[in-house]
């Protein structure tokens, strides 16, 4: 096999969602108006910029006004559809409750916020960054960190195409590329491979809670235009989960469509629990179908969300290296919001990079940013919602609303509960298949319902069957010796994209079949696995979903 390549930046940035990006212009902006040099790099491992994102999405302007004053007025796709109306739904199985206003505290209102795709809106903030002279390489996955001798963060090199399933070198093999960096910015979105690896090695959670995550399951469908209300926002918790937390939400968008979703925290404790089927399900709650009836569904997909709060926020620095956006885990949880968060995170660390590049350091701690972060409205936002997800994981959707709603308004009046709930691994929480009872979900009925390998179909999936499994094991046997005994094998379930099957071998014997080609990198079972077994790598360049507009 070849030598790697290597190209020298002043700053690589891994991942080009909102964070990536925001961070990348920042850097060209502040060094334009500066008038310095400085190179910038950017890789994302999708096909395209947006190919990966999935969020609901009801964005706060916020960060991007800072960033860009002028984003209304230069065709960014976010302006459409300003938020017209706000609804938060109790749901019975068959009646809704709405929630007045006046419950909640005024920042949770929607008040000025925008509603639309967030894959559109990094399309349209990589033309930016591109404009700036900043360097997008797309369907190029940052597969390994490198070292400096010293033990501080030189940058990453991409992963080698044209491999075999067997880890052998095809005719058309490629050796990946090293990118060598002043300081290296990670912005993987939420359980980043590599983030994984850098809070091991530095113990960048030492001293923080356990991350905690959601699984949101997405559709966009185009519905009848006599029920389309332009910049409509819904929300719903209660049914149909039952000892599990999460909810629903419905987005009136842009061309006669809605987005439309449902979040399980993957703290959940049933075994036999689907998030997938609770979507399914929870579409036929007669408010939601009665929108959807008529329509047709056109995408799908899913990806977690990080639900930790403030507490679970790890160190963001180490030598030559940082971490922004949902790598972090930066989501306010009882918004439903992250990006305004992610952007403003990747501001921070750029005007930190950008000083020490303009100071001629490098890859020493960039300790600024976490300082500037600290001094910021992300942390006066996170703080006063520190207990809101963890109260969910802990006491479930009633109580724990109760308990969330309860200090968001002391918090908000400036008083506050005496203490701060704290967070548990997800893997930690799943019970014995012997201690809880089987879930009955109903069949599909293909026209509001639909089985999961038709919605892997609508998400663009797609990975070169004869490459390695990205989905590595690292016990082989756990699943059938272990996870099929005690468990029921979860993984079954828990994945949205029919991923892990158990099939009968020639004979009679159980055996688990991992179909990697489905995978649309939700990275739930690197999450939920309750052995910690399923380690999730960065595929070929490229692999993965296509979203158009999620």
């Amino acid at each position: 096999m070849s030598e790697r390549e290597s190209m020298p930046y002043d700053v690589v940035i891994v991942g080009g969602g909102p964070a990536g990006l925001s961070a990348a212009i920042r850097l060209k902006q502040r060094a334009a108006t500066e008038g310095r040099e400085i190179s910038v790099c950017l890789l994302e491992k999708g096909s395209e910029i947006g190919a990966h994102i999935l969020s609901g999405a009801v964005i706060d302007p916020i960060a991007l006004d800072e960033l860009l004053p002028d984003w209304r007025e230069t065709g960014c796709p976010l302006a459409q559809v300003p938020v017209t109306e706000n609804h938060h739904w109790f749901l019975g199985k068959e009646a809704k409750v709405a929630i007045p206003h006046f419950f909640t505290p005024p920042f949770m209102h929607n008040k000025g916020c925008y509603t639309g795709s967030l894959g559109s809106l990094c399309r349209w903030l990589a033309e930016q960054a591109e404009a700036l002279g900043v360097e997008i390489f797309p369907g190029f996955p940052a597969a390994e960190i490198l070292y400096n001798e010293d033990g501080s963060v030189k940058g990453v090199a991409t992963g080698d195409m044209g491999l075999a399933r067997d880890g052998s070198a095809k005719p058309d093999y490629q050796p990946g590329l090293e990118l060598h960096a002043r300081y290296t910015l990670f912005a993987e979105g939420a359980r980043g491979h590599l983030t994984k690896q850098l809070k091991a090695r530095y113990h960048l959670d030492d001293e923080s809670d356990p991350q905690t995550y959601g699984l949101g399951v997405k559709e966009l469908w185009d519905i009848d235009p006599g029920k389309h209300v332009p910049g409509r926002v819904i929300h719903t918790q209660g049914w149909p989960l039952t000892d599990a937390y999460g909810g629903g939400f419905l987005y009136h968008q842009a061309g006669g469509q809605v987005a439309l979703g449902f979040v399980v925290g993957l703290g959940y404790r049933n075994p036999y629990l689907s998030p997938y089927e609770e979507f399914q399900r929870w579409k036929h709650h007669p408010a939601i179908r009665e929108v959807l009836e008529g329509g047709k569904r056109i995408s799908y997909g899913a990806r977690v969300i990080n639900e930790g709060g403030w507490q679970s926020i790890p160190k963001l620095v180490m030598p030559g290296a940082a971490l922004i956006g949902c790598s972090a885990g930066f989501v306010n949880v009882p918004r439903i919001k992250g990006t305004h968060t992610a952007m403003k995170s990747a501001m921070l660390a750029a005007d930190a990079a950008l000083d020490a590049v303009a100071a001629d350091r490098t890859s020493d701690t960039l300790d600024a940013y976490p300082a500037a972060l600290d001094a910021s409205w992300i942390a006066t936002e996170l703080k006063m919602v520190r207990n809101a997800g963890p109260a969910l994981g802990k006491y479930g959707n009633w109580l724990g609303t109760l308990v969330a709603g309860i200090d968001m308004w002391m918090r908000y009046l400036g008083i506050g509960l005496p203490f701060t709930i704290r967070n548990k691994a997800d893997h930690t929480k799943l019970w014995r298949k012997d201690q809880v009872r089987k879930i009955d979900y109903p069949k599909a009925d293909g026209v509001i319902s639909f089985d999961r390998l038709s919605s892997v179909f609508l998400s663009g999936t797609n990975h070169e069957e004869d490459q390695p499994v990205h989905l590595k094991l690292a016990d082989p046997d756990v699943p059938i010796r272990y996870n099929l005994p005690v468990f029921d094998e979860p993984a079954r379930l828990y994945c949205p994209a029919g991923v892990y099957e158990v099939l009968e071998d020639s004979e009679g014997h159980p055996r688990f079949q991992i179909n990697a080609q489905n995978c649309v990198h939700c990275k739930t079972c690197d999450i939920k696995d309750p052995t910690q077994n399923i380690n999730w790598v960065a595929p070929e360049g490229g692999g993965g979903p296509t979203y158009p507009n999620m």
